[in-house]
């Protein structure tokens, strides 16, 4: 026994080194982390012989995983950039879920002649876009915040009623009267974020009025108030999965002691969460089990990425005059991950007819699209023209005096062709709380003064209070758009549409 939970350590240490270099790697190359992580699994179980053909445990392991990479997102998420997309979000989340399990179903059943119980449930399965290929690969660009947003709520919420969705279709027997099933959905939706919202509001006062003994208890406390919220979500029958997002969004917002730390804690596990969920997929697959079902998942692959999220999209963002360009980005930024994947199990776990096809089916679909959309993603953004390359973006780092403060540390370039080009430093009339506090210009750092000129390809360093830090954003932005008159042109630096 002590020899083979050595021989575990090893592989288990081995596999996670190779992935946490890998994430680099993936990087410069422009190819998705999670690609990498499953093709390390496929290599652990075809080359190397680890089989692990439980569909029970994985979506168990599956769901646990989900629950701190989704915690992380809610954590991380600004209040203040998600409440204005909020409600084309949670729209997103709901109606176009339906839609685009819809479409989807439609097109499975006229292209390969599938029963409409299947057809849907693989349109189930698919409608979720996954949190961490959305968060993983998003925030590696600089994108207008307003997309971004919208992707990462939505992300963060419809993971909700797709769960319930595929749990129902993958229950043998006949369904109930759509009503009812509506029903049921509409209070487990409710119902788990009123949940969640409560346990963060409550973590939020104990965790300010607690005196822990050590600082690094406050991140264990802040992560397992969003497991709280998932199981008291889950026991109540409610949606877990919207219970730890909206507890995550509701902690990470309050002035936590140790916030650092809380979200770099945070961080490492979502990571630590997709590298072991993506291999464990991995592994589930056969390589050779892949080769029928390849045409299969590129048409569903391509009247989901064509059809149904284009269509959902359309109907969701276009009352809330969303421009096309959003609304292109948005249908191309869907990214699917491992929630299909794991999705993909639940029928397995049953025990449906064709279950294992389905789970291949969707594996073949994840890994072929996920490259073709996160691969072409930079090009697309900047096509769009939805990128922002004089977008500040916050650093995290542990600083505990600012933390005191309450004051952020945001990094900020100068592209070309930026306003910020010229300007002095007095004449970007920072609120009162913020101030750049270094410039590094080829590659050598200066404590700048009032006199000092921005030129392009600067980076500066800002630290600004967090009561003031959406004003300081939106004027750098504003002169980012329209240089030292940006006031006089009526420039006031809020997020654009068009």
């Amino acid at each position: 026994m002590t020899a083979f939970l050595d021989v575990a350590l090893l592989v288990g240490a081995a596999v996670l080194l190779i992935a946490v270099a890998a994430v680099r790697w993936s990087t410069r190359l422009g190819v998705p982390s999670l690609l990498v992580y499953l093709a390390l699994g496929v290599l652990l179980g075809s080359v190397f012989g680890l089989r692990f053909d439980n569909p029970g445990l994985t979506r168990l392991l599956g769901t646990c995983a989900l629950v701190l990479i989704i915690a992380e997102g809610g954590l991380t998420a600004r209040w203040s950039m998600l409440r204005p997309v909020l409600p084309l979000a949670s729209l997103l989340a709901t109606l176009g879920v339906a839609i685009s399990v819809a479409a989807v179903a439609v097109a499975v059943h006229l292209m390969l002649g599938w029963d409409w119980r299947t057809a849907a449930l693989i349109g189930a399965v698919l409608a979720s876009t996954d949190a961490a290929a959305v968060f993983s690969t998003l925030r590696r660009l600089r994108l207008r915040p307003r997309p971004v947003a919208t992707l990462e709520a939505e992300s963060g919420i419809n993971d909700a009623p797709v769960v319930l969705l595929v749990v129902l279709l993958s229950t043998p027997g006949e369904l109930g009267p759509w009503w009812h099933e509506l029903l049921i959905i509409a209070y487990e939706l409710a119902a788990g974020a009123v949940i969640g919202v409560l346990v963060g509001m409550i973590g939020r006062a104990l965790l300010r009025r607690a005196a822990l003994p050590a600082a690094g208890l406050y991140p264990l406390a802040a992560v397992g108030l969003t497991v709280l919220a998932y199981a008291g979500g889950a026991v109540a029958h409610a949606s877990g999965f919207l219970a730890v997002y909206a507890a995550g969004v509701v902690l990470g917002n309050g002035r936590l002691p140790h916030r650092q730390a809380i979200l770099g804690f945070a961080d490492g596990l979502a990571w630590l969460s997709q590298i072991g969920l993506f291999v464990l997929l991995g592994i589930q697959v056969s390589p050779s089990g892949l080769w029928p079902v390849l045409l299969p998942g590129v048409l569903i692959g391509g009247a989901l990425l064509l059809v149904a999220r284009p269509l959902s999209v359309l109907v969701c963002a276009t009352p809330f005059g969303v421009s096309w360009r959003d609304q292109a980005f948005l249908s191309w930024a869907g990214l699917r991950g491992a929630v299909p994947i794991v999705l993909a199990t639940i029928p397995a776990a049953q025990r449906l007819p064709g279950a294992e096809a389905l789970f291949n089916i969707v594996f073949v679909l994840v890994v072929v699209f996920t490259m073709v959309q996160a691969g072409t993603l930079p090009q697309v953004a900047r096509l769009l023209r939805v990128t922002a390359p004089g977008e500040a973006t916050e650093l995290r780092v542990e600083t505990a005096p600012l933390e005191r403060m309450h004051a952020d540390l945001l990094q900020l370039e100068v592209p070309e062709g930026s306003g910020l080009a010229g300007v002095h430093l007095d004449e970007l009339r920072l609120p009162v709380g913020a101030s750049v506090t270094l410039v590094l210009r080829a590659g050598i750092g200066f404590v700048p003064d009032r006199d000092t000129r921005l030129r392009t390809g600067d980076s500066l360093l800002i630290v600004t209070t967090e009561a003031v830090r959406d004003e300081a954003e939106r004027r750098l932005r504003a002169v980012s758009r329209r240089g030292r008159l940006a006031s006089w042109f009526g420039e006031d630096g809020r997020e654009s549409r068009d």
